[in-house]
C-alpha cells in the first residue's frame, strides 16, 4: 500500500485509490486518480466522489495502488480537497478495529468519528433556465413562488425550496418544473468548514508622527467628523489593547462600516484579516501546580506509577471524594513533560464543563474540550489542533477517541462504568472506555480506569490481574462518608407525615440545611411532569402513535411527550376512549417534584437540572454556576447530577424514589441501582462537613440498599457474580444481540424465526429469542430481538462474529428479508 502516490513524470502511473464512503455500505469501492492529481493524492485526505447516479459524497482515502478493481470499471475521483491528510494512519487502522469488533462497516465509523463540517454536503442546486422563454401564468401558485424566488436569487438549494414553501416534498414541483425545461438542477458541493476570521486595523506608519496626525485629524474633524471620530478611537484602543478589531472600533467609536472603509482606502488605516479561534477561554495570568498530595494520594500514585511498569491498564477503585482527579492531575504532568498526549475521558457533558474549569486552572491553553455541545466549526477547529499537536491534554465525551492523536501516552476514563460510553443509536455502537483500551495499545500509551463503583467486567479483570487495582478507602481531608438514612415511604403514608413525594424526615434535613445555608440536592431519574395520564373510569393511557410507550405529560409545554421519538400532542381534557372527564396522572418526574417543592417552600430558590433544562448550549453551565456562587439552595435533578459534581456546601441528598432503580428488568438492575445510589450519595458533604442522604423508598429492606449503606461494593459484587456465572452473562460471557425491526409485526416474526434458526444451525443452544424488548415498538418499527451468548474460553468470538456476519448477509439476499433493518450490537448494555 503506497502512503503518497509516486510520480515519475517520464513514466506515468496510473494510481487507483481505495476510499472509505458516509454510507453503510460493506466494502470500501476504489477509484481513479487523473494523471494531474497523481502527485496531491494522499492516504487521509478527503476526495470528492460520485456514488451513485448522481450524488457526490466526501471520502476519505484508505490506500494508493496501481491494481485496478476486478468487478467493475473505477470511476475517476472529482477532486482532492485537502493540502495534507485530515485523518493519521493510526485513525484508519483504529476504524478499521472499530469496524470489525463491533460488526458494522467503515463507513458508519467514518460518520460517527469525522465532524460533520468536514464531510462535505451534496446540495442540488436550482437555477432558472435562462435561455428559455415561459409564460409564467402558465404554472400552478408553488411553481410560481419558485420562479419568483429564483428570478430574485440565481440559485436555490433544496432545503431552501423546503423553507419557501412549508413543505418537505417539494422533489415532484421541481420535477414538473424540470421537465417543462423552466429550471436546471445541477450537483454541487459545498464546503461547510470556514475559518473563523476577524479585521485587525493599524495604523499608516506615516501618522505615527504627532504633527502628521494632528494635520490629518483637522482636515477629517471637517470634511468627515465620523472618520474623525474613528481615528480618535483608534488612539485611545490601541494604548489599552495591542491589535485593534475592526469591530471594537466601530463600536467604540460610534462610526460606521463605511467611515473605516473609508480610512481604509485613504490608506489611514491598514487592514489586516487574520484567521483566529473559535474557542475563547479565560485564561488566568497564573497557572497552579503546587497543590500538595494527602498521604493516602501519594500512596495511589505510586501504586498507579508502578502497575504502569508491568500493566497497560490500571484500575483506581476510589470511594466518592477520595481525591482522584488531582492524582489523575499528576499523571497528567508526567505525560506532559515526556511530551506526549493525554486524553481525559469523562461521561457527561455535564461533567465536562464542571471539571474543564478545575483542569485550566494546572494546564491553561494546553488543554482542549470536545463534546457535543460545540457546534460543527468549533469541533473541526479542535480537530485541527489536535491533528498539528497544538492540544497535549484533551477533555472530551466519548467521541473523543476519534481525534488524530498522534502520540497517545495516557487515557484517563473517569467514572468508568457510566453507561454514557456506550453509544446505542445509531453505529457503530462502540463503547469509548473498551475502545480507549485499543486505541492506547496501538500509541504504546497506558489507561487509567477511575470509579467509585467500577463496572463488575472492570473489577473482575482487575481481580483475575488482567488489570492493575490501587484502592483509595477514605476520603480526602478525612472527611467521613455521608450518614444514609432510609425511610419507608409506606410507613410515612400510613402515619400520614409524608407531603407530596417528600417524607418528613427528608422535608426536615432540608429544612435544617437551608437555615444553616447549606444546599440540598433532590435526585428523581425521570424527568417531565407526569409519566402517565389515565382515566380513572375505563384506565386509558395515551400512548406514542409511533412507539410503544405511554406519553409523559410536560407542564412547560402542556403536551404530552414521547422520550424516544419526539412526537407531541395536546393534553385531552375528555377520554378519548369513554368520554369521561376524570383524567388523572400517574407518578412524577423532576419536573413535578420542582413545582410542589415551590409550593412547599415558596422562598426557596430552586433549579431542575435534566434533559429539558440543558437543551441550549449554555444553559448547562449557567446552573453549575449558579449552584457553586449559592444562587441556588435546592437542585432538582435525574442521572445528571448523580455524576462527579463537586461542590462545598451541598450537605444533603435526597433520592425521591429508590424503587425506579430497583425493580426493572434487567441482569444490570442492581449493580446499576448500587452505581447509582452510591454516585448520588457521594455529592453530599465533600469538604469538612459531613453529609447526610436520605434515600426514600417503598422496600427499605432490599438488599441493594443495605449495601449502600455499608458501602459494601465487595458484597454487591461477590453475589451478583454468582447469579451472573448461573445464567451465563458478562463478564464470564460474551454477548452479541441483534435487533431486526420492521413496519409490519407479522412479516417480523417470521424474519425473526428464520434468522434465528439460521443461527442455531452454527450455535445451537447459544442462540437465545427471538423475544420482544421492553418497547418493543419504537418509530413506527417493531422489534425482535436475538442474543448469542458466547463462553470466554474455548470459542473464537472472531470466527463466531464471521459467521454472523455471513448468516446475516445470506439472510438480506433472501426475498423474505425484504423491508427489515437487520442491528447487530457487541457488548450490549
Amino acid at each position: 500500500m503506497l502512503e503518497f502516490a509516486e510520480v515519475q513524470p517520464h513514466n506515468r502511473k496510473t494510481f487507483f485509490v481505495e476510499v472509505i464512503l458516509p454510507l453503510a455500505i460493506s466494502r470500501n469501492y476504489t477509484y481513479r486518480v487523473p494523471f494531474d492529481m497523481n502527485g496531491t493524492v494522499a492516504v487521509g485526505k478527503r476526495a470528492v466522489v460520485q456514488f451513485g447516479k448522481s450524488k457526490l459524497y466526501t471520502a476519505v482515502i484508505a490506500s494508493i495502488s496501481e491494481q485496478a478493481p476486478e468487478k467493475y470499471e473505477a470511476k475517476y475521483i472529482i477532486e482532492i480537497l485537502d493540502d495534507a491528510p485530515v485523518v493519521t494512519q493510526k485513525q484508519l487502522k483504529f476504524w478499521h478495529w472499530i469496524a470489525d469488533y463491533y460488526m458494522c462497516n467503515e463507513g458508519e465509523v467514518m460518520n460517527a468519528a469525522l465532524p460533520s463540517a468536514l464531510k462535505l454536503a451534496s446540495e442540488t442546486k436550482v437555477m432558472l433556465n435562462r435561455e428559455f422563454e415561459f409564460d409564467k401564468t402558465q404554472l400552478n401558485d408553488k411553481e410560481y413562488l419558485i420562479t419568483e424566488a429564483l428570478d430574485i436569487q440565481p440559485e436555490l438549494t433544496i432545503s431552501d425550496i423546503v423553507k419557501l414553501l412549508g413543505q418537505k416534498t417539494v422533489m415532484p414541483i421541481l420535477k414538473s418544473l424540470f421537465e417543462k425545461n423552466i429550471v436546471t438542477i445541477s450537483e454541487e458541493v459545498s464546503e461547510r468548514y470556514k475559518p473563523r476570521r476577524k479585521t485587525y486595523i493599524t495604523l499608516n506608519p506615516v501618522y505615527q508622527n504627532s504633527d502628521n496626525r494632528r494635520e490629518l485629524f483637522e482636515i477629517l474633524e471637517k470634511r468627515a467628523p465620523k472618520q474623525a471620530d474613528a481615528l480618535l478611537s483608534y488612539m485611545k484602543l490601541s494604548r489599552q489593547q495591542k491589535a485593534v478589531l475592526k469591530s471594537d472600533l466601530i463600536e467604540d467609536s460610534g462610526a460606521g462600516d463605511s467611515s473605516i472603509k473609508s480610512l481604509i482606502e485613504k490608506e489611514v488605516f491598514f487592514a489586516e484579516h487574520k484567521t483566529v479561534s473559535r474557542l475563547s477561554y479565560d485564561e488566568g495570568d497564573e497557572l497552579l501546580s503546587n497543590f500538595t498530595l494527602s498521604e493516602s494520594q501519594e500512596t495511589a500514585l505510586a501504586a498507579v506509577q508502578q502497575h504502569f511498569e508491568q500493566k497497560d491498564v490500571v484500575l483506581l477503585h476510589g470511594v466518592t471524594a477520595s481525591g482522584k482527579t488531582q492524582v489523575y492531575i499528576r499523571l497528567i504532568e508526567e505525560m506532559m513533560a515526556a511530551g506526549r498526549q493525554v486524553l481525559y475521558l469523562l461521561p457527561e457533558i455535564a461533567l465536562t464543563t464542571h471539571i474543564i474549569e478545575r483542569l485550566r486552572i494546572y494546564f491553561g491553553s494546553s488543554i482542549g474540550v470536545y463534546h457535543s455541545k460545540f457546534n460543527d466549526n468549533e469541533r473541526v477547529e479542535v480537530w485541527q489542533k489536535v491533528l498539528r499537536n497544538e492540544y497535549k491534554v484533551v477533555l472530551g465525551a466519548r467521541s473523543s477517541v476519534f481525534l488524530p492523536f498522534d502520540d497517545l501516552g495516557l487515557i484517563i476514563v473517569d467514572e468508568e462504568h457510566e453507561t454514557s460510553y456506550k453509544q446505542y443509536d445509531p453505529a457503530p455502537r462502540y463503547n469509548a472506555r473498551d475502545a480507549a483500551i485499543y486505541l492506547a495499545n496501538m500509541h504504546g500509551g497506558k489507561v487509567l480506569l477511575g470509579s467509585a463503583t467500577p463496572a463488575f467486567e472492570t473489577y473482575y479483570n482487575a481481580r483475575l490481574h488482567k488489570y492493575g487495582l490501587v484502592e483509595m478507602t477514605e476520603r480526602y481531608g478525612g472527611v467521613q462518608l455521608p450518614v444514609i438514612e432510609v425511610v419507608s415511604i409506606s410507613k410515612e403514608l400510613k402515619q400520614k407525615t409524608m407531603q407530596s413525594h417528600f417524607t418528613g424526615v427528608l422535608m426536615e434535613d432540608m429544612r435544617v440545611a437551608l437555615e444553616q445555608k447549606e444546599q440540598v440536592i433532590l435526585f428523581q431519574n425521570r424527568r417531565g411532569y407526569a409519566p402517565v395520564l389515565m382515566c380513572k373510569v375505563c384506565a386509558f393511557t395515551p400512548k406514542c402513535i409511533n412507539c410503544d410507550v405511554s406519553l409523559t405529560y410536560h407542564k412547560h409545554s402542556g403536551k404530552l411527550h414521547c422520550h424516544y421519538c419526539g412526537y407531541k400532542e395536546d393534553t385531552p381534557t375528555v377520554c378519548p376512549a369513554c368520554g369521561a372527564t376524570h383524567l388523572e396522572y400517574k407518578g412524577f418526574g423532576t419536573e413535578k417534584v420542582e413545582d410542589e417543592l415551590s409550593v412547599l417552600m415558596p422562598d426557596v430558590r430552586l433549579a431542575r437540572m435534566d434533559l429539558d433544562t440543558t437543551r441550549s448550549r449554555n444553559s448547562l453551565q449557567n446552573i453549575l454556576n449558579d449552584l457553586e456562587e449559592k444562587k441556588i439552595d435546592i437542585l432538582v435533578g435525574t442521572q445528571m447530577v448523580a455524576k462527579g459534581l463537586d461542590f462545598a456546601d451541598v450537605t444533603v441528598i435526597g433520592i425521591i424514589n429508590a424503587d425506579s432503580l430497583l425493580k426493572y428488568p434487567d441482569y444490570r438492575a442492581n449493580e446499576r441501582s448500587f452505581q447509582m445510589l452510591a454516585q448520588v450519595s457521594g455529592r453530599a458533604g465533600r469538604r469538612g462537613k459531613q453529609g447526610k442522604v436520605v434515600i426514600q423508598t417503598y422496600d427499605p429492606n432490599h438488599r441493594v440498599i443495605k449495601q449502600v449503606i455499608e458501602n459494601d461494593y465487595l458484597d454487591l459484587y461477590l453475589t451478583e457474580m454468582e447469579e451472573r456465572k448461573s445464567f451465563k452473562y458478562p463478564p464470564f460471557y460474551r454477548i452479541i444481540s441483534i435487533d431486526i425491526k420492521h413496519k409490519t409485526p407479522e412479516i417480523l416474526y417470521n424474519q425473526a424465526e428464520y434468522l434465528a434458526a439460521e443461527l442455531r444451525k452454527h450455535f445451537g443452544e447459544r442462540v437465545i429469542g427471538p423475544e420482544p424488548p421492553l418497547v418493543n415498538r419504537i418509530r413506527n418499527y417493531y422489534i425482535k430481538t436475538i442474543m448469542l451468548k458466547f463462553e470466554k474460553d474455548g470459542v473464537s468470538v472472531v470466527k463466531a462474529k464471521a459467521l454472523i456476519r455471513d448468516t446475516i448477509t445470506q439472510f438480506q439476499t433472501t426475498q423474505l428479508s425484504k423491508g427489515s433493518i437487520v442491528q447487530p450490537d457487541v457488548d450490549p448494555y
